[in-house]
């Protein structure tokens, strides 16, 4: 298909001013280096919007909107890309240059992915409308009371009973492949291919950009498990992802609360009643990346879930997610239903007022914090204002300070007969560590044990990125060393041309969504080295990779750019280390599986060089 060449694309990018772009549409004020103003994507009181007049670029740190005059002009005034070019090159004086027939194809190794998912959804819609056996799922939908416009807008489908219902419709190795990759099809040990989802209502699982990334499916017999989810792909992380969240972008403007439900079905019918700001996690517990989200679009979040021991523990869970996270203004509630109850049944006998005047009136998050930690302590004796104290103070700890943080330490402070700063003092004793390795290896090198790794040492001027393992219940992150290739990325983008100092020996391997994206940059930067900021993000303009980098790149501030390659190459650098760490300590592991006293004295000396060199790698004297 003819395009227009990507060398005229990034002359008008260049000829562009982002700013006056933004500002005949949506006043600007300047704020230092860059320019802000109330978001024109989402409905804010607080300027969150920022243009970036250096780089060209503008980012939205409320509802993660971002991009460059290109990707703004198609958002903002809803036009397709070629109309967008012709409007910024008109603009500029410039005149479109005649279509090439063999430009080279914009950058998107998921894209095949996405189609099969899409094909995947499109599929298992119509097999719900013409399948011989659809009147099990549709008497199912019935029963849980769904309607058939709710079911369209959700696209709820059917998977049948069968082992190659989207198997038969795969015509060729290529698309088999992606399908396997995309989770939709398994492959076993003796290499046959099957569908992964059989006899199931089928729940599409999509991002933020409405693309189908995964799908969810409840079996309709008796069959286990009840609930089966796509697993982890490059498209689908579920600790990344909420379902129904997407839905709840057409309310936006609107929104001031979203509910956190368990399932799907609460999900779909609470949007069936009038409620359309309920989501569901997809199979995991509540973690920061899903208050991220949530936190970009509203202020309070409220949790509900069953009132049983399962209920509670997960709330806890979110609970403690939420902790590092609670700024001053923000909110976190907590709704138990009782026993038998859930959002959906709530919904459909009493209504959707009774069900948001419960919103209303959930606990806030420091009853459920002290009522939780104060089960079966006797409040009345010092020893259990004691032990509430170091039980609660850490918990605490963990908030941003602040007015909230410091009436929190009041509210403990009033229950306990303790002064604030004494509390302000405590800090959650760690558990005792099996020490029989620690002991016998420093004995061999004639030390005492050591503390743990220490934190690496990143150039002066350079805020060393957060650890989500920094908490007691930190949700996994997206990959290993998630944080810090965010930043890698980030760096990269603000100064494209640092890409020339990177080798392909200091590239985190391929794998997660991350460290692929890295290595695409490199190599998109490698064969044009004259990229800008903006014409790099162009070319993931409207991909999930896109949003990634220009969230990636806001969250940088650096104000010596000569110094953002040493910060870049003192990340690559750490990551490698720390591969090579990670290959001794398996090693190393591998030695301790067996009890110390077994090893032979060879065995011995290779696990005290090993722990040796880990510690001067770690930084560890």
């Amino acid at each position: 298909m003819a395009r227009l060449p990507q060398a005229f694309i990034d002359q008008v990018l260049d000829r562009t001013d982002i700013v006056d772009v933004v500002d005949r549409r949506v006043k600007l004020k300047k704020a230092g280096k860059n320019y802000s103003a109330c978001c024109p994507f989402h409905q804010e009181k607080t300027p969150s919007f920022s243009v970036n007049p250096e780089k060209q670029f503008y980012y939205c740190f409320g509802c993660g909107a971002g991009g460059n005059a290109l990707g703004f002009i198609m958002d903002y005034e809803r036009m397709e890309f070629r109309e967008a070019i012709e409007s910024l090159a008109q603009a500029a004086g410039m005149e479109l240059p005649a279509e090439e027939a063999d430009a080279a194809p914009q950058i998107d190794h998921q894209k095949p992915l996405y189609e099969s998912m899409e094909n995947a959804t499109r599929l298992y819609e119509s097999l719900l409308r013409k399948h011989p056996t659809r009147g099990r799922v549709v008497d199912y939908l019935k029963q849980r009371g769904l309607s058939g416009e709710i079911a369209r807008d959700f696209r709820l489908g059917f998977a049948p009973e069968g082992w190659d219902n989207l198997m038969t419709t795969l015509s060729s190795e290529e698309d088999i492949e992606h399908a396997l990759t995309a989770g939709l099809l398994i492959e076993n040990d003796s290499g046959r291919k099957y569908d992964r989802f059989r006899d199931r209502v089928i729940f599409p699982i999509v991002n933020q950009r409405g693309k189908v990334i995964a799908m969810g499916g409840r079996v309709l017999g008796d069959g286990k498990p009840k609930y089966l989810n796509s697993p982890e792909t490059p498209l689908f992380s579920k600790s990344h992802e909420l379902y129904g969240l997407h839905h709840t972008r057409k309310f936006a403007k609107n929104l001031s609360r979203i509910v956190v439900v368990e399932g799907y079905m609460d999900v779909i019918a609470l949007a069936q009643f009038g409620i359309h700001y309920a989501v569901a996690t997809l199979g995991t517990s509540v973690g920061r990346p899903h208050l991220e989200l949530l936190f970009r679009r509203v202020d309070q979040v409220v949790f509900c879930f069953d009132g049983d021991e399962a209920g509670r523990k997960a709330a806890f869970r979110g609970m403690e997610a939420a902790l590092p996270m609670m700024e001053d203004g923000r909110q976190v509630k907590f709704l138990f239903l009782p026993e038998g109850e859930d959002p959906d049944s709530v919904v459909r006998n009493k209504g959707s007022q009774h069900l948001e005047h419960l919103f209303d009136n959930a606990d806030p998050l420091e009853t459920f914090l002290f009522d939780q930690m104060a089960q079966g302590i006797d409040l009345d004796t010092m020893d259990g204002k004691a032990r509430l104290s170091k039980l609660v103070a850490p918990y605490i700890n963990l908030i941003p300070d602040g007015v909230f943080k410091t009436l929190l330490f009041k509210a403990l402070a009033t229950r306990t007969d303790m002064d604030v700063e004494s509390l302000r003092r405590l800090r959650e004793i760690e558990k005792p560590v099996t020490a029989e390795y620690e002991s016998a290896l420093s004995r061999e090198l004639g030390e005492t044990p050591s503390e743990p790794d220490a934190p690496f040492d990143y150039p002066e001027g350079y805020e060393s990125p957060p650890d989500a393992g920094d908490y007691h219940g930190a949700p996994p992150q997206l990959e290993p060393h998630s944080a810090v290739l965010s930043r890698a990325l980030g760096l990269l983008v603000l100064k494209p041309s640092s890409a020339s100092a990177i080798t392909d020996e200091l590239l985190p391997e391929r794998g997660g969504m991350l460290s692929n994206l890295l290595h695409d940059v490199v190599t998109q930067v490698r064969e044009n080295t004259e990229l800008s900021t903006a014409a790099l993000l162009g070319y993931w303009m409207g991909t999930d990779e896109g949003e990634l980098l220009s969230e990636a790149a806001a969250k940088e501030v650096i104000d010596d750019e000569q110094h953002i390659s040493e910060h870049l190459m003192a990340i690559l650098n750490k990551l490698s280390r720390d591969r090579h760490v990670t290959l001794l300590r398996k090693r190393a592991e591998t030695l301790k599986s067996v009890a110390y006293t077994d090893l032979s004295n060879e065995q011995k000396r290779e696990l005290v060089a090993l722990t040796t060199e880990i510690r001067q790698l770690s930084g560890r004297n």
